[in-house]
């Protein structure tokens, strides 16, 4: 009696298959939303750790004052003069956009409130976030990349150097007053180019600009766009200093950390940007004074 071999197929795993769906499920959480959580509460974790040695070398006199000023330096080399260049057009576009809308209305003596409402309070910490994302972040996330991948952060914790407190620690402060500074220079530059587009290319009277900006802007706006831009800076260099501290891979890692870490900090920054904004308004609504 002959036998013959058979091909038994394996059973289908797609989305076809009801039973299949909850595996599918469960890896799709384990390898996007569920990782994406777990490096949210690594970084988070990181900046807590990060705050208090920092704390306590700040106490104890033993802060690398040396490297924070060299890192403030490279940091306003790369971002101050691209950071004028995008806040002149953003001035100038917001300026344009909003005297387009309010001479339809007949509202010409409003156009100085687009300082008050889109420079100050969104242009100005948008363009710093986009700045600091790019340009600081990616700075910061190469430098640790590279000396990861050399093994170097390795052989500080050998010696029990605490590779936070000693590389990111300075980066995260000189972030944070760079990103402030930042902020200030996008609020006067976006001033200054809205009020010269405003008075020789719309013709517009400068008395009237200055009223409806004193009417719409106040300091309470300029604080709340500093702090923004202090955070941003924060947040950046926590996150892309963990990234750089856990590339793998060789050069190919350092670039993957790098470009996740632009995209994770601009990510959160518009995210931290909207949620701050919100707050702010509910609690301290709009009034013209």
């Amino acid at each position: 009696m002959s036998t013959q071999n058979r091909t038994v197929a394996p059973p289908p795993t797609g989305g076809s298959d009801p039973a299949a769906r909850p595996a599918l499920v469960r890896r799709f959480w384990k390898d996007h939303p569920g990782q994406a959580l777990d490096t949210f509460g690594r970084q988070i974790t990181m900046a807590g750790e990060l705050l208090v040695g920092l704390a306590i070398t700040l106490a104890r006199g033993r802060f690398n004052w040396r490297e924070f000023v060299r890192q403030c330096a490279f940091m306003s080399s790369v971002s101050a003069i691209p950071t004028m260049i995008v806040a002149i057009p953003v001035g100038v576009v917001v300026s344009l956009q909003v005297s387009l809308v309010v001479k339809q209305v007949g509202a010409e003596s409003f156009d100085g409130a687009a300082v008050g409402i889109g420079v100050v309070k969104q242009g100005a910490p948008l363009v710093t976030s986009i700045m600091i994302a790019g340009a600081v972040g990616s700075a910061i996330c190469a430098d640790l990349g590279s000396r990861t991948i050399r093994e170097e952060i390795d052989a500080m914790r050998t010696m029990a150097v605490d590779p936070l407190v000693r590389l990111v620690g300075p980066r995260l402060l000189a972030a944070t007053l760079v990103s402030t500074m930042l902020c200030g220079v996008v609020v006067f530059v976006g001033f200054a180019s809205t009020y010269g587009f405003f008075i020789y290319v719309d013709h517009g009277s400068p008395g009237s600009f200055v009223a409806a900006f004193i009417g719409f802007a106040s300091a309470n706006d300029v604080a709340v766009a500093l702090f923004k831009a202090a955070l941003f800076g924060f947040f950046t260099a926590v996150i892309a200093g963990y990234h750089g501290l856990n590339a793998r891979g060789g050069p190919a890692g350092v670039a993957n950390a790098v470009n996740a870490a632009v995209v994770q900090s601009a990510l959160v920054l518009f995210g931290a940007n909207v949620l701050i904004s919100q707050v702010y308004n509910t609690l301290f609504p709009a009034q013209l004074v």
